[in-house]
Protein backbone atom coordinates (compact mmCIF):
# COMPACT_ATOMS: atom_id res chain seq x y z
CA UNK A 1 0.00 0.00 0.00
CA UNK A 2 1.70 3.20 -1.14
CA UNK A 3 1.68 6.42 1.24
CA UNK A 4 -0.58 9.15 0.08
CA UNK A 5 1.82 11.48 2.09
CA UNK A 6 5.34 12.82 0.29
CA UNK A 7 7.88 11.84 2.14
CA UNK A 8 8.25 8.69 3.98
CA UNK A 9 8.33 7.76 7.08
CA UNK A 10 11.48 7.34 9.41
CA UNK A 11 12.84 3.02 9.86
CA UNK A 12 13.09 2.15 13.44
CA UNK A 13 15.14 -0.94 13.64
CA UNK A 14 15.14 -2.79 17.22
CA UNK A 15 18.66 -2.21 17.40
CA UNK A 16 17.73 1.05 18.30
CA UNK A 17 15.76 0.61 21.29
CA UNK A 18 15.67 -1.04 24.69
CA UNK A 19 14.21 -1.25 27.81
CA UNK A 20 11.00 -2.64 26.52
CA UNK A 21 7.63 -2.58 28.64
CA UNK A 22 4.07 -3.43 27.96
CA UNK A 23 2.01 -0.54 29.22
CA UNK A 24 -1.27 -1.13 27.24
CA UNK A 25 -2.69 -4.06 25.02
CA UNK A 26 -6.46 -4.51 23.34
CA UNK A 27 -8.08 -5.95 20.41
CA UNK A 28 -5.43 -4.27 17.94
CA UNK A 29 -2.76 -5.69 19.23
CA UNK A 30 -0.25 -4.13 22.35
CA UNK A 31 1.91 -0.99 23.06
CA UNK A 32 5.23 -1.20 24.62
CA UNK A 33 7.49 1.60 25.83
CA UNK A 34 11.03 1.11 24.73
CA UNK A 35 13.97 3.49 25.03
CA UNK A 36 15.41 5.05 21.65
CA UNK A 37 19.26 5.24 21.85
CA UNK A 38 19.74 7.85 19.12
CA UNK A 39 16.93 9.87 20.04
CA UNK A 40 17.87 9.90 23.81
CA UNK A 41 14.28 9.74 24.75
CA UNK A 42 11.65 7.03 25.28
CA UNK A 43 8.73 6.32 22.54
CA UNK A 44 6.34 4.17 22.42
CA UNK A 45 5.63 1.40 19.74
CA UNK A 46 2.18 -0.02 18.32
CA UNK A 47 2.33 -3.76 17.30
CA UNK A 48 -1.01 -5.05 15.73
CA UNK A 49 -1.36 -8.50 16.36
CA UNK A 50 -2.97 -9.78 12.80
CA UNK A 51 -1.08 -9.06 10.04
CA UNK A 52 -1.79 -9.86 6.12
CA UNK A 53 1.11 -10.25 5.17
CA UNK A 54 1.34 -6.51 3.10
CA UNK A 55 1.03 -4.45 6.72
CA UNK A 56 -2.20 -2.78 4.84
CA UNK A 57 -3.58 -1.86 7.88
CA UNK A 58 -1.03 -0.72 9.53
CA UNK A 59 0.15 1.88 7.14
CA UNK A 60 -3.15 2.88 6.37
CA UNK A 61 -3.03 4.15 9.94
CA UNK A 62 0.14 5.40 9.71
CA UNK A 63 -1.10 7.61 6.72
CA UNK A 64 -4.11 8.37 8.71
CA UNK A 65 -2.25 9.57 11.78
CA UNK A 66 0.26 11.68 9.63
CA UNK A 67 -2.83 13.29 8.14
CA UNK A 68 -4.29 14.28 11.14
CA UNK A 69 -1.20 15.65 12.86
CA UNK A 70 -1.91 18.19 15.19
CA UNK A 71 -0.78 19.60 18.84
CA UNK A 72 -4.42 17.49 19.96
CA UNK A 73 -3.67 14.45 18.17
CA UNK A 74 -0.68 11.68 18.60
CA UNK A 75 2.47 12.33 16.87
CA UNK A 76 3.78 9.52 14.78
CA UNK A 77 7.45 9.22 14.94
CA UNK A 78 8.29 6.67 12.30
CA UNK A 79 7.68 2.60 11.41
CA UNK A 80 9.32 -0.12 13.61
CA UNK A 81 10.89 -3.06 11.77
CA UNK A 82 12.28 -5.86 13.83
CA UNK A 83 12.16 -8.45 16.72
CA UNK A 84 10.44 -7.56 20.23
CA UNK A 85 12.51 -9.08 22.96
CA UNK A 86 10.60 -12.38 24.71
CA UNK A 87 8.22 -12.62 21.03
CA UNK A 88 9.83 -14.70 19.46
CA UNK A 89 11.94 -14.81 16.54
CA UNK A 90 9.74 -13.42 13.69
CA UNK A 91 10.23 -9.40 12.33
CA UNK A 92 7.38 -7.10 13.37
CA UNK A 93 6.12 -3.98 11.78
CA UNK A 94 4.65 -1.52 14.29
CA UNK A 95 3.79 2.12 14.50
CA UNK A 96 6.58 4.46 16.43
CA UNK A 97 4.59 7.18 18.42
CA UNK A 98 5.79 10.09 21.11
CA UNK A 99 4.69 8.81 24.43
CA UNK A 100 2.17 10.18 26.48
CA UNK A 101 3.44 9.41 30.44
CA UNK A 102 0.11 9.98 32.41
CA UNK A 103 -1.75 7.03 29.98
CA UNK A 104 -5.23 7.72 28.92
CA UNK A 105 -7.73 9.36 30.41
CA UNK A 106 -9.68 5.80 30.78
CA UNK A 107 -6.63 4.73 33.35
CA UNK A 108 -6.54 8.03 35.02
CA UNK A 109 -10.29 7.57 35.94
CA UNK A 110 -10.06 3.98 37.34
CA UNK A 111 -6.46 6.09 39.61
CA UNK A 112 -9.32 8.20 40.93
CA UNK A 113 -12.14 6.03 40.99
CA UNK A 114 -13.79 9.20 39.49
CA UNK A 115 -14.01 12.24 37.51
CA UNK A 116 -10.83 14.70 38.13
CA UNK A 117 -11.19 18.12 39.48
CA UNK A 118 -13.39 20.24 37.42
CA UNK A 119 -11.17 22.46 36.02
CA UNK A 120 -9.53 19.76 34.36
CA UNK A 121 -12.78 18.25 33.23
CA UNK A 122 -13.19 21.57 31.44
CA UNK A 123 -10.06 21.43 29.84
CA UNK A 124 -10.12 17.91 28.50
CA UNK A 125 -13.38 18.33 27.23
CA UNK A 126 -12.08 21.29 25.14
CA UNK A 127 -8.70 19.73 23.99
CA UNK A 128 -10.90 16.73 22.88
CA UNK A 129 -13.37 19.00 20.82
CA UNK A 130 -9.97 21.06 19.12
CA UNK A 131 -8.95 17.33 18.13
CA UNK A 132 -11.76 16.44 16.46
CA UNK A 133 -12.65 19.79 15.57
CA UNK A 134 -9.39 19.56 13.42
CA UNK A 135 -9.72 16.37 11.77
CA UNK A 136 -13.09 17.21 10.41
CA UNK A 137 -11.86 20.61 8.98
CA UNK A 138 -9.43 18.32 6.67
CA UNK A 139 -9.99 18.35 2.87
CA UNK A 140 -11.72 15.58 2.74
CA UNK A 141 -12.76 15.51 6.50
CA UNK A 142 -11.69 12.52 8.75
CA UNK A 143 -14.06 10.78 10.60
CA UNK A 144 -12.17 9.23 14.27
CA UNK A 145 -15.02 6.79 14.28
CA UNK A 146 -13.80 5.49 17.66
CA UNK A 147 -13.65 8.32 20.33
CA UNK A 148 -13.92 6.77 23.79
CA UNK A 149 -11.63 7.50 27.08
CA UNK A 150 -8.68 4.95 26.35
CA UNK A 151 -8.24 6.47 22.87
CA UNK A 152 -7.54 10.02 25.15
CA UNK A 153 -4.08 9.83 26.38
CA UNK A 154 -2.85 12.88 28.23
CA UNK A 155 0.90 13.87 28.68
CA UNK A 156 2.72 14.99 31.71
CA UNK A 157 0.69 17.66 32.71
CA UNK A 158 -2.73 16.00 31.46
CA UNK A 159 -2.50 17.48 28.22
CA UNK A 160 -4.89 15.29 26.07
CA UNK A 161 -4.82 13.96 22.70
CA UNK A 162 -6.41 11.92 20.37
CA UNK A 163 -5.27 8.39 19.18
CA UNK A 164 -6.02 5.06 17.73
CA UNK A 165 -6.88 6.01 14.20
CA UNK A 166 -7.42 1.99 13.08
CA UNK A 167 -10.69 3.02 12.47
CA UNK A 168 -10.74 6.48 11.11
CA UNK A 169 -11.82 7.11 7.49
CA UNK A 170 -12.34 10.14 5.06
CA UNK A 171 -15.60 11.04 4.94
CA UNK A 172 -17.40 11.92 0.76
CA UNK A 173 -20.56 12.55 0.89
CA UNK A 174 -21.86 9.28 -1.22
CA UNK A 175 -25.06 7.63 -1.03
CA UNK A 176 -25.63 5.24 1.47
CA UNK A 177 -24.68 1.48 0.95
CA UNK A 178 -24.97 -1.71 3.40
CA UNK A 179 -22.25 -2.57 5.96
CA UNK A 180 -22.00 -6.05 3.52
CA UNK A 181 -20.76 -4.08 0.60
CA UNK A 182 -18.83 -0.85 2.41
CA UNK A 183 -16.33 -3.46 4.54
CA UNK A 184 -16.64 -0.61 6.74
CA UNK A 185 -17.47 -1.78 10.50
CA UNK A 186 -16.46 -1.21 13.62
CA UNK A 187 -16.14 0.79 17.21
CA UNK A 188 -17.40 0.35 20.86
CA UNK A 189 -20.86 -0.04 20.83
CA UNK A 190 -21.42 2.32 23.96
CA UNK A 191 -19.92 5.31 22.45
CA UNK A 192 -21.76 4.60 18.50
CA UNK A 193 -24.53 6.37 17.75
CA UNK A 194 -28.34 4.83 16.88
CA UNK A 195 -28.00 5.17 13.25
CA UNK A 196 -25.10 2.78 12.88
CA UNK A 197 -27.18 -0.21 14.09
CA UNK A 198 -29.20 0.50 10.94
CA UNK A 199 -29.05 -2.38 7.95
CA UNK A 200 -28.02 0.62 5.99
CA UNK A 201 -25.23 2.56 7.76
CA UNK A 202 -22.30 4.93 6.19
CA UNK A 203 -20.70 7.13 8.57
CA UNK A 204 -21.14 10.82 9.11
CA UNK A 205 -19.15 13.90 10.63
CA UNK A 206 -22.45 13.39 13.06
CA UNK A 207 -21.24 9.89 13.89
CA UNK A 208 -18.32 11.01 15.73
CA UNK A 209 -20.19 14.27 17.37
CA UNK A 210 -22.53 11.63 18.85
CA UNK A 211 -19.84 9.45 20.08
CA UNK A 212 -17.97 13.21 21.33
CA UNK A 213 -21.55 13.92 23.86
CA UNK A 214 -21.15 10.23 25.19
CA UNK A 215 -17.77 10.65 25.88
CA UNK A 216 -18.38 14.63 27.25
CA UNK A 217 -20.50 12.57 30.11
CA UNK A 218 -17.92 9.75 31.09
CA UNK A 219 -15.71 13.08 31.84
CA UNK A 220 -17.83 14.45 33.75
CA UNK A 221 -18.58 11.27 35.89
CA UNK A 222 -15.96 9.68 35.53
CA UNK A 223 -17.81 6.12 34.70
CA UNK A 224 -18.32 4.29 31.84
CA UNK A 225 -21.42 4.24 30.00
CA UNK A 226 -24.09 1.49 30.51
CA UNK A 227 -21.53 -0.32 32.53
CA UNK A 228 -23.19 -3.30 33.55
CA UNK A 229 -25.33 -3.80 30.40
CA UNK A 230 -25.14 -6.41 27.90
CA UNK A 231 -24.09 -5.58 24.19
CA UNK A 232 -26.81 -6.97 22.85
CA UNK A 233 -29.40 -5.02 24.85
CA UNK A 234 -27.42 -1.67 24.55
CA UNK A 235 -27.90 -2.39 20.76
CA UNK A 236 -31.53 -2.35 20.91
CA UNK A 237 -31.90 0.19 23.27
CA UNK A 238 -29.33 2.79 22.17
CA UNK A 239 -31.74 3.41 18.67
CA UNK A 240 -35.25 3.97 21.12
CA UNK A 241 -34.14 6.68 22.42
CA UNK A 242 -31.85 5.71 25.63
CA UNK A 243 -29.16 7.58 26.89
CA UNK A 244 -26.50 7.18 29.83
CA UNK A 245 -28.74 8.94 32.85
CA UNK A 246 -27.88 12.21 34.05
CA UNK A 247 -29.44 12.67 37.62
CA UNK A 248 -26.03 12.99 39.24
CA UNK A 249 -25.14 15.72 36.64
CA UNK A 250 -28.01 17.78 37.29
CA UNK A 251 -27.38 17.18 41.35
CA UNK A 252 -23.94 18.75 40.73
CA UNK A 253 -24.73 21.65 38.33
CA UNK A 254 -26.79 23.36 40.98
CA UNK A 255 -23.52 24.86 42.61
CA UNK A 256 -20.91 23.94 39.66
CA UNK A 257 -20.51 27.20 36.99
CA UNK A 258 -20.44 25.90 33.66
CA UNK A 259 -21.43 22.16 34.44
CA UNK A 260 -25.63 23.14 33.32
CA UNK A 261 -23.98 24.38 29.86
CA UNK A 262 -21.76 20.96 29.51
CA UNK A 263 -24.85 19.02 30.02
CA UNK A 264 -26.82 20.29 27.76
CA UNK A 265 -24.51 20.28 24.89
CA UNK A 266 -23.54 16.26 25.77
CA UNK A 267 -27.53 15.63 25.32
CA UNK A 268 -27.62 18.29 22.09
CA UNK A 269 -24.42 15.80 20.68
CA UNK A 270 -26.26 12.66 21.44
CA UNK A 271 -29.40 13.40 19.82
CA UNK A 272 -31.27 10.84 17.88
CA UNK A 273 -31.40 12.89 14.54
CA UNK A 274 -28.02 13.08 12.88
CA UNK A 275 -28.63 16.25 11.42
CA UNK A 276 -29.54 18.21 14.88
CA UNK A 277 -26.30 17.62 16.58
CA UNK A 278 -23.83 20.59 16.38
CA UNK A 279 -20.76 20.87 14.38
CA UNK A 280 -17.20 19.67 15.85
CA UNK A 281 -16.64 23.47 15.40
CA UNK A 282 -19.66 24.73 17.66
CA UNK A 283 -18.39 21.96 20.01
CA UNK A 284 -14.91 23.27 20.50
CA UNK A 285 -16.29 27.33 20.48
CA UNK A 286 -18.62 26.05 23.42
CA UNK A 287 -16.31 24.04 25.61
CA UNK A 288 -14.01 27.12 25.13
CA UNK A 289 -16.05 29.61 26.74
CA UNK A 290 -17.21 26.91 29.64
CA UNK A 291 -13.15 26.01 30.27
CA UNK A 292 -12.58 30.00 30.62
CA UNK A 293 -14.50 29.96 34.13
CA UNK A 294 -12.46 27.75 35.52
CA UNK A 295 -9.40 28.04 33.51
CA UNK A 296 -8.14 30.30 36.54
CA UNK A 297 -7.61 27.42 38.50
CA UNK A 298 -6.23 24.73 36.27
CA UNK A 299 -2.63 24.88 37.35
CA UNK A 300 -3.77 23.95 41.26
CA UNK A 301 -6.29 21.50 39.62
CA UNK A 302 -3.37 19.63 37.59
CA UNK A 303 -1.11 20.11 40.74
CA UNK A 304 -3.79 18.27 43.02
CA UNK A 305 -3.73 15.16 40.22
CA UNK A 306 -0.21 14.68 40.04
CA UNK A 307 0.74 14.84 43.93
CA UNK A 308 -2.40 11.96 44.14
CA UNK A 309 -0.92 10.14 41.29
CA UNK A 310 2.72 10.28 42.40
CA UNK A 311 1.56 9.48 46.15
CA UNK A 312 -0.27 6.37 44.93
CA UNK A 313 2.78 4.97 42.68
CA UNK A 314 5.00 5.53 45.87
CA UNK A 315 2.57 3.91 47.96
CA UNK A 316 2.15 1.05 45.03
CA UNK A 317 6.26 0.77 44.95
CA UNK A 318 6.16 0.60 49.20
CA UNK A 319 3.86 -1.99 48.78
CA UNK A 320 5.69 -4.20 45.81
CA UNK A 321 8.82 -3.80 47.99
CA UNK A 322 7.50 -5.19 51.08
CA UNK A 323 5.97 -8.62 48.79
CA UNK A 324 9.87 -9.24 48.02
CA UNK A 325 11.26 -12.32 50.30
CA UNK A 326 14.79 -11.39 50.98
CA UNK A 327 16.88 -15.14 51.28
CA UNK A 328 20.60 -15.15 52.52
CA UNK A 329 23.03 -16.39 49.96
CA UNK A 330 24.62 -19.17 50.90
CA UNK A 331 28.49 -18.28 51.33
CA UNK A 332 31.40 -20.70 49.38
CA UNK A 333 32.00 -24.11 50.48
CA UNK A 334 34.67 -24.53 53.49
CA UNK A 335 32.93 -20.85 54.95
CA UNK A 336 29.39 -22.38 55.87
CA UNK A 337 27.49 -21.46 58.76
CA UNK A 338 24.99 -24.15 60.04
CA UNK A 339 22.92 -23.20 62.98
CA UNK A 340 21.71 -25.65 65.25
CA UNK A 341 19.29 -25.24 68.52
CA UNK A 342 21.06 -25.95 71.84
CA UNK A 343 19.15 -23.98 74.42
CA UNK A 344 16.21 -21.91 74.70
CA UNK A 345 16.93 -19.79 77.06
CA UNK A 346 19.05 -16.43 76.28
CA UNK A 347 21.77 -15.62 77.69
CA UNK A 348 24.10 -12.44 77.92
CA UNK A 349 26.72 -10.05 79.07
CA UNK A 350 29.68 -8.93 78.00
CA UNK A 351 31.90 -9.18 74.71
CA UNK A 352 34.30 -11.66 74.06
CA UNK A 353 37.91 -11.32 72.18
CA UNK A 354 40.24 -13.94 71.18
CA UNK A 355 43.34 -13.93 69.24
CA UNK A 356 44.64 -17.33 67.55
CA UNK A 357 46.76 -18.42 64.87
CA UNK A 358 46.68 -21.39 62.75
CA UNK A 359 45.61 -24.51 63.80
CA UNK A 360 47.76 -28.23 63.94
CA UNK A 361 46.41 -31.39 64.94
CA UNK A 362 48.38 -31.55 68.11
CA UNK A 363 47.86 -27.63 68.92
CA UNK A 364 44.62 -27.31 70.69
CA UNK A 365 43.10 -26.22 74.00
CA UNK A 366 39.89 -25.56 75.07
CA UNK A 367 38.09 -22.90 77.35
CA UNK A 368 35.06 -22.44 79.23
CA UNK A 369 33.78 -18.84 80.62
CA UNK A 370 30.94 -18.45 82.83
CA UNK A 371 27.81 -16.48 81.86
CA UNK A 372 29.51 -15.17 78.41
CA UNK A 373 27.57 -14.26 75.52
CA UNK A 374 27.76 -16.34 71.77
CA UNK A 375 28.72 -14.59 68.92
CA UNK A 376 25.09 -14.94 67.32
CA UNK A 377 21.13 -15.75 68.86
CA UNK A 378 22.14 -17.38 71.97
CA UNK A 379 20.02 -20.14 71.41
CA UNK A 380 21.53 -21.10 68.79
CA UNK A 381 25.32 -22.53 67.99
CA UNK A 382 27.47 -22.01 64.93
CA UNK A 383 30.26 -24.01 62.83
CA UNK A 384 32.64 -21.82 60.92
CA UNK A 385 35.69 -23.01 59.39
CA UNK A 386 38.77 -21.53 61.42
CA UNK A 387 40.74 -25.37 61.30
CA UNK A 388 42.08 -27.45 58.42
CA UNK A 389 40.77 -30.57 57.31
CA UNK A 390 42.34 -32.57 59.35
CA UNK A 391 42.25 -31.34 62.53
CA UNK A 392 40.50 -33.46 65.44
CA UNK A 393 37.42 -32.40 67.13
CA UNK A 394 37.99 -32.97 71.24
CA UNK A 395 36.29 -35.09 73.05
CA UNK A 396 33.72 -34.34 75.78
CA UNK A 397 36.98 -35.41 78.42
CA UNK A 398 39.52 -32.63 77.11
CA UNK A 399 36.90 -29.72 78.10
CA UNK A 400 37.80 -28.00 81.36
CA UNK A 401 36.84 -24.45 83.27
CA UNK A 402 38.77 -22.09 83.75
CA UNK A 403 36.42 -20.71 86.82
CA UNK A 404 35.65 -24.20 87.95
CA UNK A 405 36.91 -27.88 88.34
CA UNK A 406 33.47 -29.52 87.17
CA UNK A 407 34.00 -29.59 83.40
CA UNK A 408 30.74 -29.79 81.39
CA UNK A 409 30.78 -31.60 78.26
CA UNK A 410 29.50 -30.72 74.95
CA UNK A 411 25.19 -31.19 74.72
CA UNK A 412 24.10 -34.29 73.36
CA UNK A 413 22.51 -31.87 70.34
CA UNK A 414 25.63 -31.74 68.97
CA UNK A 415 26.27 -34.17 65.56
CA UNK A 416 29.49 -37.09 66.47
CA UNK A 417 30.18 -36.54 62.66
CA UNK A 418 31.30 -33.07 62.31
CA UNK A 419 33.99 -32.39 60.04
CA UNK A 420 37.56 -31.44 62.13
CA UNK A 421 37.66 -28.13 60.03
CA UNK A 422 35.15 -26.87 61.98
CA UNK A 423 35.45 -25.43 66.04
CA UNK A 424 32.47 -25.51 68.36
CA UNK A 425 31.06 -23.21 70.81
CA UNK A 426 27.70 -23.11 72.38
CA UNK A 427 26.08 -21.38 75.31
CA UNK A 428 23.19 -22.02 78.12
CA UNK A 429 22.11 -20.05 80.70
CA UNK A 430 24.98 -20.25 83.07
CA UNK A 431 27.84 -21.26 80.66
CA UNK A 432 29.93 -20.21 77.53
CA UNK A 433 32.55 -23.25 75.91
CA UNK A 434 34.23 -22.88 73.11
CA UNK A 435 37.05 -24.52 71.56
CA UNK A 436 39.92 -22.49 69.96
CA UNK A 437 42.84 -23.64 67.79
CA UNK A 438 46.22 -22.58 68.67
CA UNK A 439 45.38 -20.04 70.28
CA UNK A 440 48.41 -17.29 71.92
CA UNK A 441 46.30 -15.57 74.19
CA UNK A 442 42.37 -15.66 75.79
CA UNK A 443 40.66 -12.83 77.16
CA UNK A 444 37.06 -12.65 79.06
CA UNK A 445 35.34 -10.33 81.46
CA UNK A 446 33.06 -7.01 81.11
CA UNK A 447 34.02 -3.48 80.59
CA UNK A 448 35.95 -3.05 84.41
CA UNK A 449 37.44 -6.02 84.75
CA UNK A 450 39.41 -8.01 82.24
CA UNK A 451 41.31 -11.73 82.61
CA UNK A 452 43.65 -12.91 80.49
CA UNK A 453 44.59 -16.73 79.99
CA UNK A 454 47.65 -17.36 78.33
CA UNK A 455 48.81 -21.29 77.26
CA UNK A 456 52.37 -20.39 77.10
CA UNK A 457 53.78 -17.72 79.79
CA UNK A 458 56.65 -17.09 77.91
CA UNK A 459 55.01 -15.80 74.55
CA UNK A 460 52.57 -14.13 76.63
CA UNK A 461 50.39 -11.66 73.94
CA UNK A 462 46.94 -9.65 74.77
CA UNK A 463 44.90 -7.70 72.65
CA UNK A 464 46.59 -4.15 71.81
CA UNK A 465 42.98 -2.87 72.64
CA UNK A 466 42.22 -4.56 75.98
CA UNK A 467 44.07 -3.56 79.48
CA UNK A 468 45.51 -6.55 81.42
CA UNK A 469 43.94 -5.30 84.43
CA UNK A 470 41.79 -2.54 85.86
CA UNK A 471 41.27 -1.94 89.03
CA UNK A 472 38.15 -0.19 90.40
CA UNK A 473 36.24 0.57 93.57
CA UNK A 474 34.19 -1.96 95.18
CA UNK A 475 31.01 -2.23 93.51
CA UNK A 476 27.93 -0.77 95.54
CA UNK A 477 26.01 -3.18 97.92
CA UNK A 478 23.41 -5.34 96.48
CA UNK A 479 24.36 -4.19 93.00
CA UNK A 480 24.71 -7.44 90.45
CA UNK A 481 28.20 -6.70 90.65
CA UNK A 482 28.76 -7.47 94.05
CA UNK A 483 26.43 -10.19 93.90
CA UNK A 484 28.23 -12.10 90.85
CA UNK A 485 31.62 -11.05 92.27
CA UNK A 486 31.94 -8.16 89.31
CA UNK A 487 32.02 -11.05 86.40
CA UNK A 488 29.11 -10.21 83.63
Amino acid sequence: MALSSCQAPMLVEDSSLEGWKVIGSGGFGQIYKARHRQWGCDVAIKLLHYDDGTSASLLRELDMMRRGSSPYAIQVRGVFRGRVPSSGSSTQLGLVMELMERGSLASLQETLCGAPPWPLVFRLAHQVALGLNYLHSLSPPMLHLDLKPSNVLLDFYLNAKLTDFGLARYYRSVTRVSKKDSGEEGGTISYMPPEAFQVSYSPTLASDIYSYGILLWAIVTGKQPYAHAKSSLVRLRIPEGDRPLLDEIRVQAAGRAGLTGLMELMERCWDTRPEQRPSSLECTTETEELYKIHKHAINDAVHQVLKKLDQMEEETMIEQIGRVHITQARPPEGERFEAMNVDNTPTGGPPIQEMAGGCTANQTDNARVKDLPSFGPASTCYKSSVCPIGSPLPSSSTWRSTESSTAKPPQSSFRPNLSSQYHRQFSSPDTFQIHLCNVTGFQHGNNNTMHIQVMDTSDRKRHPTAPSRVDLPPPHPGSWKDKTGGVG
